[in-house]
């Protein structure tokens, strides 16, 4: 079993390595977690760590699924925990129903919003849908202070249909949904209206939903933010957020200039293109590796530094090459950016949890 293990040092892509070990069956050591920091090691609770936090274990064992109920630590919004189980949540024994409370919106991680209107889309593209799947925002809950409660649930899949995503197609519509909680809800309107004035140049169908969450679904901070998501006309979703700086945490933004700014990031997004948005791209080939035993093919913009090392990641735990090919736009078309085609054959993965009764 010795050769089974996998090692490595530091703190970073902490997640990466514990999904794919999850995933793989593998077991990982980190070592030297943060062992400069005046604090060292992990926070919170761990099942078998060195003395001070800065060496960890992990065995990984099965997926149960079921009923989950998890109170997720401030410092990270929920984006944080959601990313890693929209990996794990359909290789489960049984579907997957989490609660999960606390942060709904920052500015560090992934919007629930944003996780809610691109990477559902993607999921069903592996085959991963039906009733089951739903990821709903019940009570809103700024930084820092929380109090926010969102409703993940997810069907188990044997297996994941393997794809061919390289026409992103053309912009059809711009969605969007503005939030404002513990503020005044003009701030909403306002952010709107700043969005408009800069996407309402390059497309008409566009309808920005305003959302004001009151009493004891609104948390326990002030704050407003923006998700706006580009569809084309082949069901690719690109995306953009911005959220307002958290209660004490530096200078306070307008939510004109939010608005704005989040208009200008999407089309910086729409630039980048693709068929899976920048947000996503580790969702889409973690998928792509454990799909059935044969060729996937997905366009991306440019891959993100996250998105690299996922790759030397997944090389690591599942001995999974991509084929990266780069394609410049010609002189004549208006796509944007370059962008990388990424080709492999997937692993053959079958869900083992599922089997087990």
């Amino acid at each position: 079993m010795a050769s089974q293990g996998l090692t490595y040092d530091g703190c970073n892509f902490f997640r990466q390595r514990l999904v794919l070990s999850t995933l793989s069956g593998k077991r990982v050591k980190i070592r030297n977690i943060r062992s400069k920091d005046d604090n060292p090691g992990l926070r919170g609770k761990w099942t078998e760590k060195h003395q001070c936090g800065t060496v960890l274990f992990y065995q990984p064992g099965l997926l149960y699924g079921g009923v989950v109920e998890h109170e997720c630590n401030t410092q990270r919004s929920v984006g944080y925990y959601l990313e890693a189980l929209l990996m794990l949540a359909p290789f489960m024994k049984n579907p997957l129903k989490a609660v999960l409370k606390g942060v709904t919106n920052d500015p560090t991680d992934p919007s629930v919003d944003q996780l809610k209107y691109t990477s559902i889309p993607v999921m069903k593209k592996f085959g991963i849908d039906g009733e089951g799947l739903e990821l709903k925002v019940v009570k809103r809950g700024m930084a820092p202070g929380g109090g926010g409660e969102v409703l993940f649930t997810c069907p188990v899949r044997k297996t994941l249909r393997p794809v061919q995503l390289s026409e992103p197609g053309k912009i059809k519509r711009i969605r969007g949904i503005a939030y404002s909680v513990r503020v005044s809800p003009q701030m909403a309107n306002r952010i709107v209206d700043s969005a408009r004035s800069i996407l309402n140049k390059f497309i008409p169908d566009i309808y920005i939903y305003t959302d004001h969450m009151k009493g004891d679904k609104s948390g326990k901070s002030p704050g407003f933010g923006l998700t706006l998501v580009a569809e084309t006309l082949n069901g690719t979703f690109l995306s953009a957020e911005q959220v307002s700086t958290p209660q004490g945490q530096g200078d306070p933004v307008l939510p004109e200039d939010l608005g704005r700014n989040c208009a200008k990031l999407l089309l910086e997004e729409i630039y980048r293109g693709g068929c899976i948005d920048s947000a996503n791209q580790s969702l889409a080939l973690v998928y792509m590796t454990l799909g059935q035993q044969d060729v996937s093919k997905a366009l991306l913009g440019h891959l993100s530094p996250y998105t690299i090392e996922f790759l030397r990641h997944t090389r690591d735990f599942f001995q999974m090459m991509f084929k990266i090919e780069t394609q410049k736009p010609s002189e004549d078309e208006r796509k944007g950016g370059d962008k990388v085609l990424m080709t492999c054959v997937g692993a053959g993965y079958t869900n083992i949890s599922k089997s087990i009764k």
